[in-house]
């Protein structure tokens, strides 16, 4: 047992060490240089806004796709992280709103998060399939309907507004190309952190766990437990997200956390790929692309039809996603430059 173990180990930093190459510095270096090319709308709208969703993706596909558990309660998670920040932090409604330091709220804000996703895990975990689907979908919607009706801690409908982001090291973290940058770092280390995780004894054990459940549990792991661990890496992922989205619309109510906004972040996972930690981030600039500038091209009752059709002809063209398509090409054109040269 030990001997296949430590092969499947050596196997695993084989293939990280694979992965980690060119093509991840070229990326970074692209991503490092945007701020040089872009304009504050693309550089916050478009570069900073998707790299928060997709985090609040990778969470999911964290789970779906090495866990085989679908969620549909991740912007739920995040949204307590931004409602942390709310409560304990600066708001301007008049309501709560502590004045507690940033550096004081936010790893409140990402371990609670991080507890309500293992409380989430703890419920759904002895279920899968679909039944998972409709057990987090039920705490989202519940979340969502909490938050509107309790005006004593969430302030109801209108949630909280003029939440400022921190002021630290003399920068204001909520200026475009500081908040791009404070954006493409925690992305960049909860990329980095999937990535690992996914390489370790742990995480091989729940990836075991998705493919033959019985078989894991029948060689002496803790099914149970590595799942709600697993619930609980993946609310802290969802609860750094949380923090900046709370940061970058500078409010928090409600209408952030429903249940049309939930799916989008299944429909962003499901578009980029969920076998690979950056599909989450692709799905998320696609979709965020489509919601800022659908509406020019069909018009604001239509765009929602556009986003759908885009969803379906990927999925139905792709079995993951535009990385699935990716795979499907890039060895033609590695053929064909080869029978160029």
């Amino acid at each position: 047992m030990s001997e296949f173990a430590g092969k499947d180990r050596i196997a695993a930093r084989s293939v990280g060490r694979s992965e980690v190459g060119a093509g991840h510095a070229l990326f970074g270096l692209a991503l490092l240089a945007y701020p040089a090319v872009a304009s504050d709308f693309f550089l916050t709208q478009i570069g900073g806004l998707s790299l928060i969703e997709g985090m609040i993706a990778l969470s999911l596909m964290t789970l779906a796709g090495y866990g085989g558990m679908v969620s549909l309660a991740q912007l739920s998670v995040a949204g307590i992280a931004g409602y942390v920040v709310a409560i304990l932090g600066h708001n301007d409604t008049g309501v709560q709103g502590y004045d507690w330091p940033w550096a004081v709220t936010v790893p409140l804000a990402i371990l609670a998060a991080a507890a309500t996703s293992a409380l989430i895990g703890w419920i759904s975990a002895r279920t899968s399939g679909i039944y998972t689907i409709m057990i987090t979908l039920a705490i989202a919607t519940a979340v969502f309907y909490f938050a509107q009706q309790n005006y004593v801690i969430f302030n109801g409908h209108s949630g909280f507004a003029g939440i400022p982001a921190p002021v630290f090291f003399g920068e204001d973290w909520r200026a475009p190309v500081p908040f791009y940058y404070l954006c493409l770092f925690a992305a960049a280390a909860s990329y980095a952190g999937v990535l690992y995780v996914r390489r370790s004894t742990f995480g091989l054990t729940v990836q075991g766990m998705r493919d033959n459940e019985r078989r894991m549990r029948a060689l002496g792991f803790s099914v149970i437990l590595h799942k709600v661990f697993a619930w609980f890496l993946s609310g802290i992922v969802a609860g750094i997200a949380g923090v900046l989205l709370v940061w970058f619309h500078g409010r928090i109510s409600p209408s952030s956390i429903d249940v049309a906004a939930s799916l989008n972040i299944l429909v962003m996972a499901v578009i980029g790929g969920l076998r690979h930690p950056i599909g989450p981030f692709v799905g998320a600039l696609v979709v965020v692309l489509l919601q800022t500038f659908a509406s020019d091209l069909v018009g604001a009752e239509r765009f929602n039809t556009l986003i759908g059709l885009t969803f379906l002809i990927i999925v139905y063209i792709s079995d993951d996603g535009i990385l699935g398509l990716w795979r499907q090409f890039a060895p033609r054109f590695d053929h064909a430059d080869r029978s160029a040269g």
